[in-house]
């Protein structure tokens, strides 16, 4: 049975809302957009539901999951996959996600480098001689700024209808309070890390001396560690067994900028071509009304009408053609973002919009418009 559904059978009757589960990732996210970390590692993942949580905080750029049990991981992992939407819209950002069988009693040099590491309900589930390499491999040798660690709290199990010894069969162990914060204390004093203690899932009214059902904590890193000393500590060989990763489509690479970019220029071009054409309509040949073009019917017509004005970036129609300024159609402020540079404008779109003689504006057709008519 999934250890978050069977300690959902164990609290109905105290009846946390949110569950249990969703107050232990809603803490990691609030810790996430405190600290803005950019590379975060969930050890223990499981069935992945704290990653696919954390792939939409937009400071994180690599997320990395590791569990002893592939067959979890595997049966949710098609979770973390791009959807359609991450390809038609690409983010600013990059982000990569990565699935690793393998223990947390062992090191591997694809967990270095991390800023935060979260074991959220891990610890109860190793054995002994598990436990005693824990620390090392995590605060010793990934060393990362922060980590989280969340276990149950045995002091609260009295509270728990149905629980017998443990609250899930693969727990090893149950600390109380004082347990944990001793093995902690230890720990943070070892590997030069402070450490604070709180928790989700409050007791009931007049039993507060029992603590939260879920205690954690929170590891600093005192100090920065320096490249030299991780180096010296990397494994040669990697021990863990790669299952799923996926890169997600992002603004930085450039195939999906210039995508972006010419689609972004096609469709400004296209709506100042409606503009013009629908103002050509309204006023006929008549150049002193033609001389008074400065649409109002909306917001995007005003600020091309200020362009017009302010920088005589006109476009214009020559026969069965319409020219639109490539520098006013990069003063529209989505592709000025986009590209950054006139110059990185010019050069992604380069062969793949039509372009007047001299590079200067982009080509429609008015025929075009007449069909949409």
């Amino acid at each position: 049975m999934d250890k978050n559904l069977q300690e959902e059978e164990f609290t109905q009757i105290i009846k946390f809302k949110p569950s249990l589960n969703k107050q232990r990732h809603q803490f990691v996210r609030d810790l996430v957009e405190k600290y803005k970390p950019k590379k975060v590692a969930d050890l223990g993942c499981a069935d992945c539901s704290l990653l696919r949580m954390l792939k939409f905080c937009s400071c994180i750029e690599v997320l990395a999951g590791l569990d002893i049990c592939a067959s979890v991981m595997k049966e949710k992992m098609h979770t973390l996959s791009p959807l359609p939407v991450d390809y038609l819209q690409p983010s600013e950002r990059s982000l990569t996600v990565t699935l690793h069988h393998g223990s947390v009693a062992h090191k591997d040099p694809c967990m270095l480098g991390f800023d935060l590491v979260t074991c959220i309900e891990l610890i109860e589930h190793l054995e002994e001689s598990e436990l005693k390499k824990f620390p090392e491999v995590v605060f010793g040798f990934m060393a990362p700024s922060i980590v989280v660690i969340s276990t149950p709290n045995s002091e609260f199990n009295p509270l728990l209808p149905g629980v017998m010894l443990y609250r899930h069969p693969d727990h090893k162990f149950e600390w109380n309070q004082a347990q944990f914060q001793s093995w902690a204390l230890e720990t943070a004093r070892c590997y030069d890390y402070s450490v604070e203690f709180t928790g989700v899932g409050r007791p009931p009214a007049g039993m507060e001396k029992v603590g939260f059902c879920t205690q954690i904590g929170v590891f600093v890193r005192k100090s920065p560690r320096t490249g030299e000393s991780v180096q010296s500590e990397k494994p040669t060989e990697a021990v863990y067994k790669t299952v799923f990763k996926a890169v997600y489509p992002s603004l930085k690479d450039e195939k999906y900028l210039q995508t972006a970019v010419i689609s972004e220029v096609i469709f400004t071009a296209q709506i100042i071509k409606h503009r013009l054409m629908s103002k050509r309509e309204e006023y006929g040949d008549d150049p002193e009304r033609k001389s008074k073009f400065q649409p109002s019917m909306d917001c995007f017509s005003d600020y091309l009408g200020k362009l017009v004005i302010e920088k005589n970036m006109e476009p214009f129609v020559n026969g069965n053609e319409v020219y639109i300024p490539l520098a006013t159609i990069f003063s529209f402020p989505k592709v000025n973002r986009l590209c950054g540079t006139f110059e990185k404008l010019c050069k992604l779109i380069a062969g793949k919009v039509t372009l007047s003689s001299d590079g200067s504006a982009v080509m429609l057709n008015t025929e075009y418009e007449n069909e949409e008519n």
